[in-house]
């Protein structure tokens, strides 16, 4: 067939009817879709669950799956809670949607904050200039406390020790990086970031 008689055949084709029924794969797209959003909301932490504004059928059933511990039972309980899914209304189905999104976006930003302590700690250990650049961009850094932590930091990768500075490296640079006043204009360090955090 040619551009112009697939053109043509498109062309001359009936409009979709507002008001057909959805097709079977359509309704099992928006099954699957709406069971999704059920595990999502299964897999969320206690605390941003408790932030939802569920129906209440809803969280009981949600709340219900967090508990169970068997395989087999858990299984069930998430179809369940697919079934509670789809019995709510649009409008419902829509204000859980924008939730979970918000979510998303908290941790979102939440795992970008944590690449930038994590690439400014990485520095300060390879690289004396790095301390020298973020005691410029932040004069009211305590410098002693950083020239301290850094090099207990370094011998205790050397000697393959705990890493009790290492982790207080990084919550210093958490207070540092992270106040009202400075957070806004702390620059992100150059280098790759790390995958891992360790606090």
């Amino acid at each position: 067939m040619t551009h112009q008689q697939r053109f043509n055949q498109i062309a001359h084709s009936p409009l979709p009817d507002p008001d057909a029924r959805p097709s079977k794969s359509q309704l099992k797209r928006e099954m699957h879709a709406l069971q999704d959003i059920g595990e999502e909301l299964v897999a969320l932490s206690r605390e941003a669950l408790g932030r939802l504004d569920l129906p209440e059928r809803l969280y009981d059933a949600v709340r219900e799956a967090r508990n169970i511990t068997s395989h087999e039972g858990k299984r069930r309980q998430l179809q369940y809670v697919g079934k509670v899914m789809r019995s709510l209304h649009e409008s419902e189905v829509a204000a859980i949607r924008r939730a979970l999104d918000a979510i998303k976006g908290v941790s979102k930003a939440e795992t970008v904050r944590l690449h930038t302590l994590e690439r400014w700690r990485e520095r300060l250990l390879a690289d004396d200039d790095a301390l020298t650049q973020l005691l410029a961009s932040h004069p009211q850094a305590d410098a002693q406390q950083l020239r301290t932590l850094i090099r207990n930091a370094r011998r205790e990768q050397q000697q393959q020790r705990p890493p009790k500075a290492f982790r207080e490296l990084f919550q210093a640079l958490r207070e540092l990086l992270e106040t009202p006043e400075t957070a806004a204009g702390a620059p992100a360090p150059e280098s790759g970031s790390s995958e891992e955090f360790h606090e």
